[in-house]
């Protein structure tokens, strides 16, 4: 039955300030999304490495990139509905559980057949990490700190690029205990996927969840938590917002997403979530590879890449002060433009330092992009549905990433380097009209009242 004071556990969470249990929850969130970035900036880091050491021509490269994504892409949809059946934290312990299997078998691949099928099945463990990550601090999170912290994690998260550029910068060239370096990055991301599984078995389930369900008495009992521990910590808590009533308890169909009031915000959503790819991804799936187009060696490239990719963390900690000060839908336009003009930059770049700097740059910009569109995608459906809809926009945007090897790669076999990055220009130029003309605000507001 409902708590007898009828407020619901949406304006008792707004209200709370930041806790211990608050940093806690974002740390281990933080922890479990660096795997994703690690997973999914791994082979395409490698990419030059593995070329090389299996032989591979045509074809095989473009599937060993795209494995990993076309598993995300089903790992995303089913891991995201999953969280809204089931709960975000038994679906944490699926989706991690799968990918330390998988990524620690594809250490031992013997062949680049056996890489794309470890590739894939790991990618269905990881896909749905995004989408369970997102919908469980916009849950517990209080609203007006949702962006900030969410930032937090996802500054967490990006140590993981450079951490698999300079681990592969060094490793590559290495062989340790007669094992080829390379293999060991898939070992070390299985190992770190395993503790922090072991330590998310610590998290309480979603309160907001819960009630969505109908569990009221175990989401007050979470929610007592939170507030027993804001007291404990010397807060003062200010009156819940009495105009946010109980979730009812209801059952949700992804058909849901294009009735009243979502339908024009989703098709946004999913038209951003397709096009980002080219911008975010895009890079990431080229970039090592157009610096030996260009003429450096694979362990040069290496190098330069993991400069670049320093700015992926630095890019999202950028974020922090400012996503709760500008509009989210203002920060994923202007973030994207800047995606534009950098990439070209990369793309005709001819010097060392042109290289390193016009990359670092891009990297910056597409995370301080990322975070504005991952808190702008889980501020914009209520709890009930939060899970299904990110998962379904997130596995849009997996489908799409498994398909830009074969996009991008013969473009920059055909014509070099410049054409990809305006082709990644283009796309980011149709992502800023299409988020000004279809996009809401969402910054400040209750996450089940957006």
């Amino acid at each position: 039955m409902a708590p007898a004071t009828g407020t619901s556990v949406a304006a008792r969470l707004d209200r709370l300030p930041i806790t211990r249990k608050h940093l806690l929850a974002t740390g281990v969130i933080g922890l479990g999304l660096f795997f994703d970035a690690y997973e999914n900036f791994l082979a395409s880091t490698i990419a030059a490495v593995l070329k090389e050491d299996f032989a591979l021509k045509g074809d095989v490269l473009k599937w060993v990139l795209a494995s990993a994504f076309i598993g995300q892409f089903i790992g995303a949809l089913f891991m995201g509905r999953l969280a809204d059946r089931i709960g975000r934290r038994k679906a944490f312990m699926v989706n991690l559980a799968l990918y330390s299997a998988f990524s620690l078998a594809g250490a031992f691949t013997p062949n680049a057949a056996w890489l794309v099928i470890t590739r894939f099945f790991a990618g269905i463990g990881i896909g749905g990490e995004y989408a369970l990550g997102d919908s469980y601090l916009s849950d517990i999170l209080p609203k007006n700190k949702r962006g900030q912290f969410i930032s937090w994690a996802y500054t967490i998260s990006f140590l993981g690029v450079p951490t698999v550029g300079f681990l592969a910068r060094w490793l590559v060239p290495m062989t340790p205990f007669g094992i080829d370096g390379w293999r060991w990055l898939f070992v070390f991301g299985a190992i770190g996927s395993i503790v922090v599984w072991a330590v998310r078995t610590g998290l309480p389930e979603s309160p907001r969840w819960l009630e969505a369900q109908g569990r009221h008495d175990e989401a007050d009992a979470i929610t007592r938590e939170f507030e027993d521990a804001a007291r404990a910590e010397g807060h003062t808590l200010a009156e819940p917002d009495a105009s946010l009533t109980p979730v009812a308890s209801r059952q949700v169909s992804m058909a849901s997403l294009f009735k009243a009031p979502y339908t024009k915000r989703t098709i946004m959503l999913w038209l951003l979530s397709a096009l980002e790819v080219f911008g975010y991804y895009g890079f990431g799936t080229v970039a090592p590879l157009v610096l030996v187009a260009k003429g450096y060696s694979v362990t040069s490239s290496l190098l330069f890449v993991a400069l670049s990719y320093l700015g992926y963390p630095l890019g999202s900690l950028l974020a922090v002060p400012i996503v709760e000060r500008i509009e989210r839908k203002y920060l994923v336009m202007a973030t994207a433009t800047l995606m534009a003009i950098f990439g070209l930059w990369f793309g005709f770049a001819s010097s060392t330092a042109q290289i390193i700097a016009a990359g670092f740059l891009y990297s910056c910009a597409s995370n301080l992009f990322s975070n504005a569109y991952h808190v702008y995608l889980a501020d914009s459906y209520p709890t009930a549905i939060r899970g299904t809809a990110a998962g379904a926009a997130y596995s849009l945007s997996k489908l799409v990433t498994a398909f830009l090897p074969f996009i991008l790669l013969p473009v920059l076999e055909d014509h070099g380097s410049t054409p990809v990055f305006v082709i990644v220009a283009v796309a980011m130029g149709l992502l800023v009209v299409t988020v000004g003309v279809l996009g809401h605000r969402s910054t400040g507001r209750s996450a089940d009242a957006v």
